[in-house]
Formats: C-alpha cells, structure tokens, sequence
C-alpha cells in the first residue's frame, strides 16, 4: 500500500508539476511570488520555488508535546523522535517538547515538509535532522508560525557532528508563505552540508554562531530574513573545493546583525538585488584597536602606521565578505561594520545599488581590482573609503568620507580586516585609478586620492577635500598621471601637493591659496565666463583644477574671497615639475605663486557648494 500511495503521489507531481494548493483539476504551479516556476533563476530548480501542496495526498504527522502520531508506514515514532524513511509530502502540525524529526531516506529520494504551525524543542540536538536524502525542503504554510529551537548543546547520535537547529548532510530548500524561527542557544541556525537554497518566507533566526551555512553555497532567490548571530549572519565555505562555498543572492529583505561578518562566502558572491540592512561586529564604532609603529615617510617626516596585528588575533567583522569575486548589481545596503563593508580577496564589481556605509576600516576593499560602474555610495564613515590595486570609476555617485586616503590603490592585502598596514600596500607598477565617469566626493585626513602606481582621468566630475596636514595631499602618485577629460577640483596643504603630468591632453592649473572652509574658488576665463565655482568644506593653501575648457595659451582668473589673480595658460600643465616631497609619490609638481582656486560643477554651472548634485548645502541629500 505504501508503494501504491507514493506511486500515485509521483503520478500527480508529474502532472501538476508538485502538489498544489489550487484544486486538483488544475494544472498551474505556485510560487510565493505568484510566477511561475519556468522563470525562475538558473540557480533554482522549479522544486526550490514550489510552495503548494495537496493535503489529500500528504502523510499528516500530529505532534502531542512528548510524543507523535501518523498512519504511514513510512513514518516510525519512538517516544519524541520521528523518523522519516521515504519520500513525499508530510504534513506536520502541533507542538513537540523535547524531540527530533530525523529524515532518513534513500540516496535518491526527495522529501518535503510542511510547516503548518509547528513547535518543535530539543534541549540537546537538532529539531530537524536530515541524515539521508537526495533533497529535503522544508515549506511553511501560508500564513502559518513556526519555531524550531535548541536548548544549548547537541549530544551525539551518529558519526555526525549536528551542531544547528535544522541540520541536514544532503541539500536543504526552504520556502513557503509563513514564518519560521530558528533559535539556536548553541551552534548553528540552519545547516546544510550540500546547497542551501531559500527562496521564499519569512525567517526569524537567533543563533550562537553562524545563522545559515551552506557548505557549497547558500542561495536565495527571495524572502525576509531578520539574523542575530554569534559568528556570520549568511555564511558559506567548502574546504574540499575551492570552486564552491559561494553565495548568490537573487533578491529579498535582510536584516543582519553579526558578532562577525554579516555574510560571508569562501569562494564567489553575487548579488543581483535586495534590501540590506548589516551591522557587523558591533559597527564602526568597535573598529580593531590597532597598535602603531613609527616609520620614515614622506621627505623623511617621522609617521605612525599600524601594525603587528595578526588576522589570527581577531574574528573577521565585514559587512559583505567574499574570498573570491564580489559582484553586485543592485540592491539598497545599509552597513555598520567594525571592519571592510564590501570585501572580496579577489575583484569587485558593482554596477547598480544604493549604499550607506560606516565602517571602522575600508568602505569597499578589493586585494585585486575595484570596478565601480553605477550606484549611488555614500561612506560617511571609512579608514580608507575604496581600495584595491587597481580602482577604476565608470560610472555611479560616490561620496567618501575617511580618515586616511579616500581612494587608494596598492599592491597587498589588509590582512582580512585585521587592520595590519605597515609596508602591505607598498608602491606597485601595476597599481593604477582611472576615472573616466561618475561623480566623485572625496572628504579625506589623508590623501585624497593616493596611487602607488598610475593616475589617469578621463571623465567625470571629482571633487577631493584633502587633508589639512602637510603630510598628505590631495592626489599622490607614483608613476604617471594624466588628465584628457572630465572635471576635477582638489583642495589640499601646499607641501604635499601635486599635479598631472605632461602626457595629459587636458589643461590643468595648481596654485598656491590659502582658504578657510566654506570659501569659494572660482575660476572665470578671459571674457569672464564662470567655469568652474566650488566651496571648500576645509582650510586649503593649495588648489587644483582642470576642466575640458583650458585652453593653452589662454588666460584666466582664479577668484577666492576678495583675492582673485591672473593666470596665462603656457603650457597645458599650470604648476608642474618640481619636488616638493619624496616618498611613494615621485615628480611632484610645484606650485604656481600667488593663484587663486576653484570649485566643482562642470563649466558653466552653478555652484554646487561643494556637495553632491542632489543635495542640500547642508550635504543632505534631498529625496528623489
């Protein structure tokens, strides 16, 4: 008769492609987000996103505080531990004291459970243990609550070592229309020991450790997840192959909080939308305590540096977090991280996406390369705001506030969030900025934008208000810099200043001006055409500018204040060659006596104050 039943069950699926909720003359699947399953991801299987079942045909499990009942064969109950041996669909409903569903099956067999108000406790295990199967998923039903827990340790059963809520060696899918708590007083949320797959319901987990951990990936196609977690919010890694333990993200609404990274992938991340909100090891505000050394800079100047901290010292504390490549298309992520808020050991890419980010080290740190092409990033707070060996800027708003170097680009790591600087990011040919769109707002202590190797613009609009000290500037280069297009306006101290150089095609002018925050630099051409008109948000005694309308052989008015002076354009470069300093950087260019700066808006526009377009004076920005 078992045979019978499921032999009719599998006939049905075939039919209605899984069981549905809809009636059974119908031939229409259902997903949570009401398309259908032909649509869906090539991450997901139409199974992943299925949430129907018919109850007619389930084997219904009754939960009764220590003990359970059901009339399939399948099913065998010994006092509070429910073990499930073949496939198809089990309805389970009520309440379980301290107990355990254990899923049993054949390599091949495919299990689905049905969440339809459920309690489930086990002072010392897991609620649901999957030990054998081809794939388990567990659906909660619509509208229904659901809360499995752990009572704060996990006795052995087998030669597994079970340390989660619900802990399953074959892939485990979740999904359904209701809401599932997980709380783990001790270990893990979920655990898979293959794919880990969501793809829709509502997800409350508090757990001692990791929150969801897949050990080939974690995968969401959708749903709400609200995390606390001793250790990762989202996590994944494979140890055996360095191909796997990724994680992709199609969509949903995460809110994480993470004693370490807020979610994590040993290999490859992707993210294609979302919302996210992560605040990771506490937030900013608890960034590493770093030690320092002293060392030679700049002209031989006597600076500080961190370092002796090992990455074995401290738990990694990122926002987002991959060993491999991080990709990300879009979303909406507001991060609080003590470390890195986007991280990859590899590249970086984002194409789309709205960011808020305070951290406590980098804004977005790449030990390859950083691509930022689209978006609107706003680092209110960061150590160094982007940083990567190469940074290339496309495309995309980006406002940075730091308290090192705004943009940087070296060859090294930063120890995976330890904060170890010292010599790690020393000067590299192959490091390299280039420019070419975007609007950028850089508000950095340290140098505005500091290459250890190349500068190249060719686009975009850059606004850098460097550092009041002299012992950074606001562009700092070591190999070439070149300027053929766009518009930039730097604000910086004179002793470390530096301008491009004479492969540029582009007309560039560096003087020497003193100015206090809130003065405006204004550069008019001869027949008194504005050009460039920006408000510095710091004292300066140098300035930078070049826009497409310099003209070599030309003549301008550089105003700031009551001080405006003359300047003939001679040559392309304005203020160049010289050396008013040493260390990474090499040619630093001079500057022109007795001139008077600019601002930022493309030529001709009006003062933008010196904030982003969008935004208030006050560097709010107004809402669309």
């Amino acid at each position: 008769m078992k045979r019978i039943f499921f032999t009719i069950f599998l006939s049905a699926a075939l039919l209605l492609s899984a069981c549905s909720e809809t009636p059974a003359s119908s031939s229409t699947s259902t997903t949570a987000s009401g398309v259908s399953t032909s649509t869906a991801d090539s991450m997901f299987t139409a199974r992943d996103m299925e949430i129907g079942y018919d109850e007619s045909t389930c084997a219904v499990i009754t939960l009764n505080g220590t003990s359970a009942s059901c009339d399939s064969d399948a099913v065998t109950i010994s006092d509070s531990t429910i073990t499930i041996s073949d496939e198809g669909t089990y309805l389970l409903r009520g309440s379980l004291d301290d107990g355990m569903v254990i899923v049993d099956a054949d390599d091949n067999d495919d299990v689905q459970l049905v969440l339809d108000g459920v309690t489930i406790a086990n002072a010392d295990g897991a609620a649901i243990y999957v030990c054998n199967a081809d794939k388990v998923v567990v659906t909660t039903s619509d509208g229904s609550e659901n809360t499995l827990s752990n009572g704060g340790s996990y006795t052995a059963i087998d030669d597994n070592n079970i340390d989660a809520v619900v802990f399953a060696k074959s892939d485990l899918t979740f999904n359904g229309a209701g809401t599932l708590t997980l709380q783990a007083v001790a270990g893990h949320g979920a655990v898979s020991k293959d794919d880990l797959v969501l793809t829709s319901g509502t997800y409350v987990i508090t757990a001692a450790s990791h929150g969801l951990s897949g050990k080939d990936s974690v995968r969401i196609a959708n749903g709400s997840y609200t995390i606390a977690s001793g250790k990762d919010g989202i996590h994944a890694e494979n140890a055996d192959d360095a191909s796997l333990g990724f994680v992709y993200i199609a969509d949903g609404t995460f809110d994480i909080t993470a004693d370490g990274d807020g979610i994590s992938s040993a290999a490859y991340q992707q993210i294609l939308a979302g919302s996210f909100s992560i605040v990771s090891g506490g937030g900013s505000g608890e960034a590493v305590t770093q030690t320092t050394e002293t060392f030679p800079g700049r002209g031989g100047e006597a600076v500080q540096a961190e370092g002796t901290i090992t990455e074995e010292d401290i738990a990694s504390t990122k926002g987002i977090k991959a060993s491999g490549n991080l990709s990300i298309s879009g979303g909406t992520f507001v991060i609080d991280s003590a470390d890195d808020a986007l991280h990859s050991n590899s590249d970086i890419s984002i194409t789309d996406g709205t960011y808020e980010i305070a951290t406590g080290d980098d804004g977005v740190h790449a030990d390859s390369a950083v691509e930022i092409s689209g978006g609107t990033m706003n680092i209110t707070q960061s150590y160094e705001g982007i940083e990567g060996l190469t940074v290339t800027i496309t495309g995309g708003e980006i406002s940075v506030v730091s308290s090192d170097d705004g943009m940087n680009a070296a060859g090294g790591t930063d120890s995976s969030g330890t904060g170890f600087r010292g010599d790690s990011f020393a000067a590299d040919a192959d490091a390299s900025i280039s420019i070419s769109g975007g609007i950028i707002t850089i508000d950095a202590e340290g140098d505005g934008i500091d290459s250890n190797g190349s500068l190249i613009v060719s686009g975009g609009e850059t606004y850098v208000y460097g550092p009041v000290s002299s012992g950074n500037g606001a562009l700092d280069y070591n190999g070439e810099a070149s300027i053929t297009g766009g518009l930039i306006v730097a604000f910086g101290p004179t002793g470390m200043a530096q301008n491009f150089g004479n492969s540029s095609t582009q007309g560039s002018i560096m003087v020497s001006l003193s100015g206090t925050a809130g003065d405006t630099v204004t550069l008019t051409d001869a027949n008194g055409a504005q050009l460039v008109s920006c408000q510095s948000k710091k004292a300066f005694s140098s300035v930078l500018i070049s826009c497409p309308d310099l003209v070599q052989g030309e003549s301008y008015t550089l105003t700031s204040g009551e001080s405006s002076t003359q300047i003939t354009l001679d040559s392309l470069i304005y203020g160049e060659s010289g050396g008013l300093g040493g260390g990474f950087g090499g040619g630093r260019g001079g500057m022109a006596p007795g001139g008077t700066a600019p601002d930022g808006m493309t030529p001709g526009e009006t003062p933008p104050d010196g904030t982003m377009p969008g935004e208030k004076s006050g560097g709010q920005r107004q809402s669309a």
